[in-house]
């Protein structure tokens, strides 16, 4: 039987015009972060499987990639339930290790901690545009600073990367869990409820306010709290002006120390930023993980059609593995729907090396080879980009396709 040529569905193979522009891509996003004074780091790509299954991932871990036991441990005739086959699992995320790497290591990390990931991901997914089963995640964390300045950094720094990559016009939407719960507090629902409530709210923009009210009152839910709540939607504006009606109108339910800090980070934001965007408040904006605490925030492009990013502040994870809650909060860039987007708009990779070529006539001597190499070594030393090649039978395609590739210097060698 013939070995299978294409990769495992949901992965894919990457080819030398993608791998240019994921290697820059790479190269921007730590030189930009580390200007913003974050610090690089790396995990594991294989965690706990009880870290991962500790339901702090909400539907991610229903995509676990779970690894057998190995060695003597793997005993598949005497296993009676999963955990005698199992015990570990590929990361579905970078925030789960980050958080056992943290307290694992906090007396050797500065106060506050900057960190920096990298890294390839698996979730077990079904693949479509943009989303595979593995892929690569960039996260910036900020871990031990309980303050918004945390937040405003965050943003800053992520927007600022993907301004330096020519994207514009795109839109942070803002949030804070704290708005969500007081919001369906002050509209009557219980507390219960609000998980349910917010599964809904959450289909906002696929089904809009008409779907979101149909839903929950085909779940039950009284139809003068349904009203009141979806009334607070059509009342409050996308800028801090909304933020500030927030404060007003559900007082007693909101703290005002919650509002405050949203507006002092889109404003911050606002006056600071360095790329073209909109910073956007968004009540309907919800995020499926559980552990987050308090602001949250997604990418929105209109040329993808979606999220291309997002993240939040989730001060109670690190505490589940010490014992002991550290403020933290971070940001993710969607690094392949990234690379997709620059393809598609065919993106061309800023560089300051020129490229150069040799062809090689195929009776070329030893001296004459030797001279070509030697030439070809200055011309590194000089910051080129070398390229030496026999030449082929049609040299006019061989050329063509060089100059495709950047080499504007192309040379044919001869005897003589």
């Amino acid at each position: 039987m013939a070995l299978k040529k294409k990769p495992v569905t949901g992965m894919k193979d990457m080819m030398p015009a993608e791998m240019e522009i994921r290697d820059y891509v790479i190269s921007l996003i730590k030189d930009t972060y580390k200007s913003f004074g974050f610090s690089s780091m790396e995990t594991p790509c294989v965690e706990h499987l009880e870290n991962l299954c500790s339901k702090q991932g909400g539907d991610n871990e229903k995509l676990i990639f779970k690894i057998l036991k190995r060695g003597e441990k793997l005993k598949i005739s005497e296993a009676k339930e999963e955990a005698d086959l199992v015990d570990g699992g590929l990361r579905y995320d970078l925030t789960v290790p980050l958080c056992r790497y943290y307290s694992n290591h906090a007396n050797e990390l500065p106060s506050p901690f900057k960190a920096l990931q990298m890294g390839n991901v698996w979730r077990a997914d079904r693949p479509q545009r943009g989303r595979f089963r593995q892929f690569m995640q960039c996260d910036i964390d900020i871990l031990g600073e309980p303050s918004n300045l945390a937040e405003i950094e965050l943003i800053l720094a992520t927007t600022a990367l993907l301004g330096k990559l020519d994207f514009k016009n795109f839109t942070i939407r803002i949030n804070d869990r704290r708005f969500l719960k007081a919001m369906a507090a002050y509209s009557g629902f219980g507390e219960e409820d609000y998980d349910s409530i917010f599964i809904t709210l959450d289909k906002m923009d696929k089904i809009g306010l008409d779907g979101v009210e149909a839903e929950l009152k085909e779940n039950g839910y009284a139809e003068e709290a349904v009203e009141t709540y979806l009334q607070l939607f059509k009342e409050i504006t996308d800028d801090v002006a909304g933020v500030r009606l927030c404060k007003e109108k559900l007082e007693g339910f909101l703290a005002p120390e919650a509002a405050d800090s949203l507006e002092m980070i889109i404003t911050s934001v606002e006056q600071q930023k360095e790329a073209e965007f909109k910073i956007s408040f968004d009540p309907t904006l919800v995020r499926g993980m559980s552990y987050y605490t308090g602001t949250i925030f997604e990418i929105s492009m209109d040329e993808f059609g979606g999220s291309v990013g997002g993240g939040g502040r989730y001060d109670k994870m690190i505490g589940k593995f010490t014992g002991q809650d550290t403020p933290a909060v971070g940001f993710s860039i969607g690094f392949e729907r990234i690379v997709m987007l620059l393809l598609e708009r065919g993106y061309q990779v800023p560089t300051s090396r020129p490229k150069k070529a040799f062809l090689l006539d195929k009776k070329l001597s030893q001296e004459r080879l030797l001279a070509v190499l030697g030439e070809a070594r200055e011309a590194r030393r000089d910051g080129y980009q070398v390229m030496i090649a026999n030449m082929k039978k049609n040299k006019k395609f061989q050329k063509e396709q060089l100059a495709e590739q950047g080499y504007t210097e192309i040379t044919e060698v001869y005897n003589g």
